[in-house]
């Protein structure tokens, strides 16, 4: 059974209508993407997929509708959201951000342990753990932003444009980290990117968006392969 099943899944911001009616599923443990230019529709569909936005069709996680409930209780789900803009809180440490990460969870233990485990695969953080978020670079914001998702224990994570504004050394950084988290805690992404080539790289299956529909969709090497759709649709 997939772990996130999406089916006929439109989306309104008012009167107007952002998707119509798109259809993909994500395995457990598995990576997907979500590709396609500025305006398809990529970030909102994560958004709808969160409750952020009204929404027509059906969601399932886990075999469970959540089409309809509340952000707050998607997330209890454990689905956790990385939004673009990394929506890091500055006025507070980097520490206080983690924390609030975990805002869901009451195992004082287990927050502490898993604080420990962000520092793991962020090293950097543990070293800026008391300094105001907002003066982290757009890197660390970035790392800050997954390491927050993290301290939910989520099983699927919803990434939006994790490469947006990183130097290439920081994103192949970001991406090696990411790869290690599913691989070895099994958590399973939905990935929106601007950057098909390190998206197809890094995930499992591609889906591509033009104006809210999802005009073609594959294996990442599949996609990869197929010149007529890097010329056409990713333009590389």
């Amino acid at each position: 059974m997939a772990l996130l099943d999406v089916n006929n899944l439109e989306a309104f911001y008012g009167p107007i209508q952002a998707l119509h009616g798109i259809s993909f599923s994500l395995e457990q443990g598995g990576i997907t993407t979500i590709l396609g230019a500025n305006g398809a529709g990529k970030t909102t569909t994560l958004r709808a997929i969160c409750g952020m936005v009204k929404t027509g069709g059906d969601v399932k996680f886990d075999g469970e509708s959540i089409a309809g409930k509340k952000t707050e209780s998607i997330v209890r789900y454990g689905v956790a959201h990385v939004p673009e803009g990394r929506g890091t809180f500055v006025r507070v440490s980097t520490e206080d951000n983690l924390r609030l990460g975990a805002y869901s969870r009451r195992d004082a233990a287990g927050i502490a342990e898993d604080m420990e485990r962000v520092y793991g695969y962020f090293p950097r953080l543990k070293e800026r753990r008391e300094q105001q978020a907002g003066t982290l670079s757009g890197g660390e914001q970035q790392m800050l932003a997954v390491g927050r998702a993290l301290m939910l224990r989520p099983r699927l994570m919803l990434l939006d444009e994790p490469s947006f504004g990183l130097a290439p050394l920081i994103v192949r950084e970001l991406f090696e980290i990411l790869r290690v988290i599913n691989k070895e805690e099994g958590v399973s992404m939905l990935l929106v990117e601007q950057n098909a080539t390190l998206a197809l790289n890094l995930a499992d299956n591609a889906y591509l968006l033009e104006t809210g529909r999802v005009v073609i969709s594959g294996t990442s090497d599949e996609i990869s392969a197929d010149e007529t759709i890097r010329q056409s649709y990713l333009g590389y």
